[in-house]
């Protein structure tokens, strides 16, 4: 623990001066290290981490070309807005709110979205959904489209650019 020393004890090395006594003083840090190593050990055992919620997406190799009619491709075209744009090949895009009462804060797409998804999907076997964000648009449009899809089992989706003649197409919505 602490242990004091006193080398010289009462006597001074100069004749005439006086000099005050000096005590030597040792402090032990063994059993602080111990005790800091212990709850650092502790701490770091019964530490639960939190593991980040990760969606699997299987990318098809880079040069692969799947050729699909075009009455079976449903584009969905997210601008900045609120707004979703949907159109099954050629047709004009119709516009649909992506949210149920505008607060982006909801959990889920709105009903009207969903519904359209279900009614097409549930027709057509054979649709592909192609998912088109603009760069202007949030991150969190997409998280919830994708996560919309994966609830409503739907795995034929795809990912793609959002190009000038996509915002073309928006202004023509209906």
């Amino acid at each position: 623990m602490g242990i004091v020393d006193s080398p010289n004890g009462n006597r001074s090395l100069k004749k005439g001066k006086k000099h005050s006594k000096r005590i030597g003083f040792r402090l032990d840090m063994t059993p602080m290290v111990d005790v800091a190593f212990l709850l650092l050990t502790f701490f770091m055992l019964t530490t639960t981490f939190s593991k980040a919620n990760t969606m699997e997406i299987n990318l098809p190799p880079e040069m692969t070309e799947v050729k699909v009619a075009e009455t079976n491709v449903l584009t969905l075209r997210i601008a900045d807005d609120e707004f979703a744009y949907c159109s099954l090949g050629n047709e004009a895009p119709k516009k649909i709110p992506l949210y149920d009462s505008g607060d982006t804060r909801q959990l889920s797409l709105s009903g009207s979205l969903r519904s359209l998804l279900k009614h097409q999907t549930t027709a057509n076997v054979k649709l592909v959904i192609v998912v088109k964000i603009s760069d202007k648009a949030r991150y969190k449009h997409l998280v919830d489209i994708i996560d919309e899809l994966n609830l409503m089992k739907i795995d034929r989706f795809s990912l793609d650019d959002f190009t000038v003649q996509d915002a073309a197409e928006i202004k023509r919505a209906v």
